[in-house]
């Protein structure tokens, strides 16, 4: 379809037209169409594998279309690579972090283009840019000399972004910038992108939190199956009618139902005391086979630890695991892996931690039950593609197998770090932030898996920052703060605003909400 006439009193800044991009016989881009006009934030939306990842490493010149154009004021361009997208002021915040994670947040932020003095790095005057950029964002708590490595997730965003202002963009790109943030960040980049469109930066936003998109899109664009579906004003369209646009089908409702779990069963997984540095202190709870437990509370309160904890990755924890009543010491993912306790760690950052980027999707998919596979000295490859065709097809996963899974969309990318974890049949699964940048049909079919492994027996710990999956998912949520489970809910006691203080640690006549 084309584009939307609706905006030309604004000169365009970048225009595309028939952009196509193949990778061998696979089509990742077949009608890219797309247009971005200075002072104006443009959204794009679709499911993951709908194209927008190719479209925008093609305009941030990451890759090179197979054929199609691209205008930059109204002048063809080809971008040799991504510096030369950037000397043109166009900058992208991936998804997926650029930090070097062992250097500090100052070396980050000014990496391309250092301060220097006779001919050196000037460290007093990139230490005091990078507190301006830091302060820009809204984030002057963050000491520029701080490693990357010991920053949060979410703090590491926060740099991300400043770092990419750093660069004097004329046109920014956020790829599911705020997919990994806390609230007070979300409203601190929301006022921010409110104010750089009122100075005149085109600012593309790709993002699947429809609350965010109301409150800043200017223009929508919807691409589906790597084309470009329809571009229209925001507000133009009702929530439904741009779902139905982006899977091809109404969305039926988002939440399996929640069974009622059986009286007395004895828990699965249970903690007595567990504590590690100060950022665990006493935590004892317990899982039962088939209940989803939610981890609450504000990020960074101790949940992803107590999930490190749990798989073996951490020195140091003391306390008490249980698995089957059994006192259990996992000295290492290996032994938290194998049996009898069967446990999976999905991680939060698929790329770094879930996946091994330059080996194909069935190497990943294979890779935590290899042993299955041995037949002395080499592998069963038939029994391990069977074995693999069957979680492609169980997971939806659209995908290659022989590709690298580097080559994927980021849920499909996610459907392949949980889907390597089924082969091995884990008894306690344990899940961070698990739909994090991942669109609203893919969420939907996690929920679904989550609720299948459940029925079969599997204990499942899953850590979110949003209320709705905890609400909706999960049938008790501990809320954690300051290293402490405060208060723990359950049935209908399991609500945004109890969520919300518990996260504050407010209300203490209502920490005890357990049946």
């Amino acid at each position: 379809m084309s584009e939307a006439a609706a905006g030309d009193q604004l000169p365009p800044l970048l225009t595309l037209s028939g952009i196509v991009k193949r990778y061998g016989q696979t089509v990742a881009l077949a009608d890219g169409a797309l247009r971005c006009e200075a002072g104006t934030i443009h959204a794009v939306m679709g499911e993951n594998g709908a194209g927008k990842s190719t479209l925008i490493k093609i305009i941030s010149g990451v890759v090179s279309p197979t054929e199609g154009e691209m205008r930059l004021d109204g002048r063809p361009v080809r971008f040799k690579g991504p510096g030369d997208a950037q000397a043109q002021g166009i900058v992208c915040v991936f998804q997926e972090l650029s930090l070097l994670p062992d250097l500090s947040v100052a070396d980050n932020i000014c990496i391309t283009a250092p301060p220097r003095r006779f001919g050196l790095i000037d460290r007093a005057a990139q230490i005091a840019q990078a507190r301006r950029l830091l302060a820009l964002v809204g984030c002057e708590a963050i000491d520029p000399r701080e490693r990357v490595r010991d920053l949060p997730l979410s703090r590491r965003q926060m740099v991300e972004i400043a770092k990419a202002l750093g660069r004097k963009p004329r046109l920014l790109i956020l790829d599911e910038a705020t997919s990994a943030l806390t609230a007070d960040d979300v409203a601190r980049v929301v006022t921010l992108l409110k104010r750089l469109r009122r100075e005149g930066m085109a600012i593309l936003y790709i993002s699947h939190r429809m609350h965010e998109i109301r409150e800043l899109a200017d223009r929508c664009s919807v691409f589906a199956n790597g084309r470009h579906v329809q571009t229209f004003e925001a507000g133009a369209r009702s929530e439904d009618e741009i779902v139905r646009m982006m899977i091809g089908r109404e969305l039926s409702q988002m939440f399996p139902p929640k069974p009622a779990l059986p009286p007395g069963g004895a828990p699965v997984l249970e903690t007595r005391d567990l504590a590690w540095e100060t950022r665990l202190r006493g935590i004892s709870l317990s899982v039962a086979p088939g209940e989803i437990l939610g981890l609450g509370g504000l990020d960074g309160q101790g949940q992803r630890e107590f999930l490190l904890a749990l798989f073996g990755c951490l020195s140091g924890v003391t306390g008490e695991i249980r698995i089957d009543g059994v006192p259990s010491e996992f000295a290492s993912p290996r032994q938290a892996m194998g049996e009898p306790q069967r446990l999976a760690l999905i991680p939060e950052d698929r790329k770094t931690e879930g996946l091994m980027l330059p080996m194909t999707v069935a190497e990943n998919i294979t890779a935590a039950t290899l042993s299955r596979w041995r037949r002395g000295p080499l592998l069963n490859n038939a029994a391990e593609r069977e074995a693999v065709d069957e979680i492609v097809r169980r997971m939806q996963i659209k995908a290659v197998v022989d590709l690298p899974v580097s080559t994927l969309s980021g849920g499909n990318q996610q459907k392949v770090a949980i889907g390597k974890w089924l082969l091995a049949g884990p008894r306690v699964m344990l899940l961070c932030d698990p739909t994090r940048g991942i669109d609203v049909g893919t969420k939907q079919e996690i929920y679904r898996l989550l609720r299948e492994l459940a029925a079969a027996g599997t204990a499942i710990l899953l850590y979110t920052t949003d209320y709705d999956e905890l609400i909706g998912v999960c049938d008790r949520v501990a809320i954690f703060y300051a290293g402490r489970i405060t208060r723990l809910l359950t049935g209908d006691g399991i609500t945004e605003a109890a969520i919300i203080a518990g996260a504050l640690d407010i209300g203490a006549d209502q920490k005890e909400q357990a049946a």
